[in-house]
């Protein structure tokens, strides 16, 4: 029988709870048992969390969180922030003409 209770590492800490849950399910989902820790005792306080994970397994997990891209591309945030179709912009936000106050 194994005492499990010592085995957790700590693997990573995270400023915001969002960032700690997101790598928990990435891990989760690659077979990895990982355990949170929040920062503060406080429900609802975005103060960041702790990953843990059982030492039989922490060599995998930090190559799980290696290999993700933090600097990559974020064409798919710039997508909201103005549309590629000037057409529809065209017709959501019309231009006014200052003489008449029509459109042109």
């Amino acid at each position: 029988m194994t005492d499990q209770i010592d085995n957790w590492h700590k693997l990573a800490r995270y400023d915001t709870n969002m960032q700690g849950e997101l790598h928990a399910n990435l891990l989760r989902n690659n077979g990895i048992t990982v355990s949170l820790q929040p920062l503060s005792a406080m429900p609802g306080m975005n103060s960041g969390v702790v990953l843990w994970i059982q030492d039989t397994e922490l060599a995998h997990a930090q190559r799980i969180l290696n290999s993700i891209d933090t600097e990559g591309d974020t064409a798919p945030y710039e997508m909201l922030d103005e549309p590629a179709d000037t057409t529809i912009n065209a017709t959501l936000n019309p231009a006014k003409d200052n003489d008449n106050g029509g459109t042109l």
